[in-house]
């Protein structure tokens, strides 16, 4: 009888140490993250700039959505603004925010130079903290992640995720947060052992998918950018991401039947109009898999019971990447060498 053994990926076993990634963070960003903070309070207002591409961008949505719900304006700079135009972007009463896991990307770095040398105060959220993006910074906030070798950002993105709500949390005197924020090892550890893959219905639409929508809101938005990149990158599903609200100002125009949907209704205001849209398109026989807390309603995919729904997107990104390899290995794909894309990229 021919056995086969399936072999752990890289992938599989760097999601596996995300809980002990963010009790390690939570050690060692402290003293950095005091810094910044004693720093930021010199100064009654500040604009938030974020630089950052891929998986970490996704980390600067999330971190823009919290800061904005404190009321401190923050923006998105496209790179190329350093990099193609040289646009005369003041940097006084900016904070300037650059995230990456390598700090490698050229772009980033003349992005984050050209807003110091105008007067912003630098800020770096990176892996690799001897990086030349590092060098740029006034402040270095490491994600503590540790080396990470699969070519698909798991950890280092989840850390990012976690280390914006400590910055929040930190900054704005945030106490429901910060009391919040020692539960998160924990909520990973239930996410791991919350196997998506084990109890996906209609499993062969996925595997068969050549693409698909993920919807989200709010902080759930966010998780969706990020799942919508794993999906790509990961398994070779174009993958796009959408808001629940922006879905129907023209995308919903592709959801004929059975057109795979992943609907995510993180805990929190989002939630009853997710749940709302989930039902509408699967009336209108698009094959939908609905995120969210089992407590709000029915669920295809579970969150964990947790105290602070703005965490939301930490677990769910650790049990979503755990779907995400298997459907990887399902369609015949490597979950840690996918085609072209390489660990460090490079943009100018």
């Amino acid at each position: 009888m021919c056995v086969t053994v399936r072999t752990p990926s890289q992938l599989a076993a760097e999601v596996a140490e995300i809980p002990a990634v963010l009790e390690r963070q939570a050690m060692v960003t402290a003293p950095a993250l005091a810094a910044l903070v004693a720093q930021l309070r010199e100064r009654e207002r500040w604009q938030v700039a974020t630089l950052a591409r891929g998986s970490s961008d996704h980390a600067a949505g999330f971190l823009a959505t919290l800061l904005m719900r404190q009321g401190v304006w923050t923006t998105s700079v496209p790179l190329s603004q350093f990099t193609l135009y040289a646009s005369p972007l003041a940097g006084e009463g900016v904070c300037a925010v650059a995230l990456s896991q390598s700090g490698q990307s050229p772009d980033l770095c003349c992005g984050l130079e050209a807003l110091r040398s105008r007067g912003a105060l630098t800020v770096a959220m990176v892996n690799e903290t001897a990086s030349p993006l590092a060098a740029r910074a006034r402040h270095v906030l490491p994600l503590a992640a540790g080396p990470e070798l699969s070519v698909a950002a798991t950890k280092s993105c989840v850390a990012q995720f976690a280390l914006a709500a400590r910055w929040v949390a930190a900054w704005c005197d945030d106490r429901a947060l910060a009391e919040a924020l020692p539960t998160l090892p924990a909520l990973a550890r239930v996410a791991l052992a919350t196997d998506w893959w084990a109890g996906t219905s209609a499993r062969e639409r996925l595997v068969a998918a050549d693409r698909l929508f993920v919807l989200g809101r709010g902080v759930g938005l966010t998780a969706a950018q990020e799942i919508a990149l794993k999906l790509k990158e990961v398994c070779g599903i174009h993958a796009e991401a959408c808001s629940t609200a922006e879905v129907r100002h023209g995308p919903q125009a592709l959801l004929t039947a059975g057109y795979p949907v992943v609907c995510i209704a993180t805990p929190g205001p989002e939630e009853a109009g997710a749940r709302a849209l989930a039902a509408e398109l699967r009336a209108r026989g698009a094959a939908v898999w609905r995120v969210g807390a089992p407590a709000g309603g029915p669920v295809d995919w579970p969150l964990p019971a947790m105290d602070e729904a703005r965490l939301a997107p930490i677990p769910l990104l650790v049990s979503a990447y755990g779907l995400v390899e298997a459907l990887a290995r399902a369609r015949g794909r490597d979950p840690d060498r996918p085609p072209i894309i390489e660990k460090v990229t490079r943009t100018e």
